[in-house]
């Protein structure tokens, strides 16, 4: 079924026009150069954020490299060859088959697209409606070009996007404790990773205090709340 799709895809590739077969064929790599730049924005975006957003951030291009890992891994290990190769009857390629030994399951290429995409939805919710989408261009388009099976996409995408949510969930509280250490440190290069954070208000000035008390992380909110109570306290005395 696989292959029978993978002839129809490539059959239509082929008679599209000439800008289409170059645009499918540096798009992938274009779309890993927009993921990365999302990844800088939402790093920026997050720096005066508590320390939970910044970690998702932070943690967003690593996860992405762990999704690409896994999936190499799982490439080493199943050794199927690339349809350009093993199809047959199927229309030339339009881009260049990749050597023998390059396997072809799962599509290393739709495993980081699928993975920039998770994380990304992660850090910066609003983003999803960008990421993935172009998660599922970029891989669509390895099929295009004639480089996969429909399901080395597919799996490529899912193998990404589950990494991704996995190695988020452990690391997301370390990082965070992190994150709080860098923006106490002395090391100017190490506050400035890590941003200034909420701003904090000096005790007893309510109406300065920038950290709601629901927002920040625990220390932050508990600051807020001794604050408020000596407010408070000053209030009665006055």
């Amino acid at each position: 079924m696989s292959q029978d799709l993978y002839r129809s895809i490539t059959d239509f590739a082929q008679t599209t026009p000439h800008w289409v077969h170059v645009f499918a064929e540096i798009g992938t790599d274009a779309g890993l150069l927009v993921f990365g730049v999302l990844f800088v924005v939402a790093w920026w975006r997050v720096r005066p954020a508590g320390s939970r957003a910044m970690a998702l951030a932070a943690l967003a291009p690593v996860a992405t490299a762990f999704g690409y890992v896994v999936s190499e891994t799982l490439k080493s290990l199943i050794d199927e060859e690339r349809p350009c190769r093993a199809v047959a009857g199927a229309v030339a390629s339009i881009a260049e088959c990749p050597p023998y030994g390059d396997w072809s399951f799962p599509s290393n290429h739709a495993a980081i697209a699928g993975a920039s995409a998770m994380a990304l939805a992660l850090a910066w919710r609003r983003i999803a409606w960008l990421t993935m989408p172009l998660a599922v261009v970029m891989a669509f388009s390895r099929v295009f070009v004639g480089v996969h099976y429909p399901h080395d996409v597919a799996a490529g995408l899912v193998v990404g996007a589950l990494a991704v949510l996995l190695f988020v969930r452990l690391l997301t509280g370390p990082t965070q404790r992190l994150v709080e250490t860098m923006r106490t440190s002395r090391s100017g290069a190490a506050t400035w990773l890590a941003g200034a954070g909420p701003a904090v208000a000096p005790s007893g000035d309510l109406e300065a205090h920038t950290v709601p008390r629901q927002h920040g992380t625990p220390t932050e909110r508990r600051a807020g709340r001794r604050a408020e109570r000596r407010e408070a306290a000053h209030r009665r005395v006055s």
